[in-house]
């Protein structure tokens, strides 16, 4: 079977949108399943719904990558997204033909190539995600590096060729995961411009002709398919060879914080894509934290002390998933209607029970269980806290959501090895508890205390939460009577109590 390129794909019969020729609008750090899953499809959807008209020219951020293998398919690739939307199973199959080329810049060839687009009057916007160690400032970079060895340390390179050029600035959508990513970029470059001792012009421009937006991206991308005998199916299917067929899970949004007008210079919005552009990100990274985050924390530990072991099948479950849309319509979005739209907020929750249930992952409620004490403190604290500050009682299914945290790291407690905190299901198999070091030690050295005893000593560990959580009136009491009922009843009757 024939590899994947413009000639095989015509040949193939494939019905799909397509553009072979247009400039290149868009450079982007990074190649790998994420980008061309998420901010590629995107570009490739504003091609045909925008008339957007612009490739993309990727850039390998590392020296080993997918430079050879995208430019041998002549930059196109099968994307499969994938899921349950509104209910409904979704297998969506599409060709992304919004990719130009590949770049290697440390190639001689593939440098001189990025150089050449930096100084195009076609270029518009850079995007990036070079994992979240990319954004950094590293000292060791020189200016006349072919290329710097940091992405910040490239990118100053790239937008001081297009200075030098007399080129207008341009957008920069940063989408690694860490908060203010596109802040934190910016910062990076002033420091190359400083070291390097850079011309005042150019610090300016590069402050004030560009915008460096922070971003949210949110996509599952499990990225290539793994089975064999499903490669083998879909290559029959679509008449061709292909190297690069990544898989993303149906939902995607894209949150761009920036200035007023941004929203028009940018393809999305008219290509009707779920891309928003708005004055603060912070306020979506909370509703993705306590929503989407905070509804796996809130749930599958006592999910799985009840006997499920993965998500899916939590959303069979009339009782837990009873508990988790409690858990998130009283308690957890009151919390966030002061900074987004209430039906905003709704529509994002009804997403994530879709998610919940996609057919094509298998979720591992144990997966989910890694490190969940800072986990629980930085998703659900803050919605337990502010629920309790604003009606004054505490939140049934948050207080028995942190009553299932303590009975999953203590329940039948039997050895501590390297590997976690050995403790027993009930009437089950032993699983592995994985943390901190100082949290299942801390466990282990309470694991003959009573409910009562274990309940006050984890709700005053100040290093767990910051605080001594016995202040907070009734909290002990109530979580000890949870912790009781999950113990004599099993956590899925703890879970029914609160419905």
């Amino acid at each position: 079977m024939e590899l994947l390129n413009y000639d095989v794909l015509e040949k193939s019969g494939y019905k799909g949108y397509v553009l072979k020729d247009a400039p290149i609008r868009v450079l982007q750090f990074g190649e790998g399943n994420f980008m061309r899953a998420f901010v590629d499809y995107f570009f490739d959807i504003a091609n045909e719904k925008a008339g957007f008209n612009g490739k993309v020219a990727l850039v390998q951020p590392i020296a080993m990558g997918l430079t050879d293998l995208v430019n041998k398919q002549e930059g196109l690739y099968t994307l499969y997204l994938r899921g349950s939307e509104n209910g409904q199973k979704v297998d969506a199959k599409r060709v992304i033909s919004a990719c130009d080329c590949c770049l290697n810049p440390y190639d001689k060839a593939g440098y001189d190539k990025i150089m050449e687009i930096a100084e195009s009057d076609d270029l518009d916007i850079i995007a990036s995600n070079t994992t979240e160690a990319g954004i950094a400032y590293d000292p060791s970079c020189n200016f006349d590096d072919q290329p710097a060895a940091s992405f910040p340390g490239k990118l100053t390179q790239v937008l001081y060729r297009r200075y030098k050029a007399g080129k207008k600035g341009i957008v920069v959508l940063s989408c690694e995961l860490i908060d203010n990513n596109g802040k934190e970029l910016l910062k990076c470059v002033n420091q190359y411009i400083d070291q390097w001792k850079l011309e005042d012009g150019f610090k300016n421009w590069v402050n004030n002709d560009n915008i460096f937006c922070s971003t949210l991206v949110d996509r599952i991308v499990p990225g290539r398919i793994r089975d064999p005998k499903e490669v083998e199916k879909l290559e029959a299917e679509n008449g061709y060879h292909d190297e690069l067929i990544d898989v993303g899970e149906i939902f995607g949004v894209w949150i761009i914080e920036g200035p007023e007008g941004l929203e028009d210079r940018l393809p999305f919005k008219k290509a009707g894509v779920n891309v928003h552009v708005v004055p603060d990100v912070m306020p979506y990274k909370h509703r993705k934290v306590r929503i989407l985050n905070g509804a796996h924390t809130g749930f599958v530990l006592g999910a799985y002390l009840s006997g499920q072991d993965i998500v899916r099948d939590c959303m069979q479950n009339a009782t837990i998933s009873g508990f988790m849309n409690k858990m998130l319509s009283d308690e957890v979005i009151p919390t966030l209607v002061d900074h987004l739209d209430e039906n905003d907020l709704n529509q994002f929750a009804a997403a994530v029970k879709d998610r919940f249930n996609n057919p094509f992952v298998n979720h591992e409620l144990m997966s989910i269980s890694l490190n969940s004490t800072s986990k629980w403190k930085a998703r659900n604290m803050p919605s337990f806290l502010q629920y309790i500050d604003k009606n004054g009682k505490l939140p049934v299914c948050l207080t028995m959501s942190l009553a299932a945290y303590i009975a999953f790291y203590s329940n039948d407690i039997q050895e501590l090895t390297d590997a976690g905190l050995v403790c027993k299901r009930p009437k089950g198999n032993t699983y592995t508890v994985s943390d901190d070091r100082w949290a299942l030690e801390f466990f282990y050295d309470h694991k003959g205390d009573s409910e009562e005893d274990l309940v006050k000593a984890v709700l005053g560990n100040e290093k767990m939460w910051d605080q001594d959580l016995n202040k907070i009136e009734g909290l002990t009491d109530k979580v000890t009577e949870n912790l009781k009922m999950i113990r004599s009843e099993g956590a899925e009757k703890a879970y029914a109590s609160c419905l």
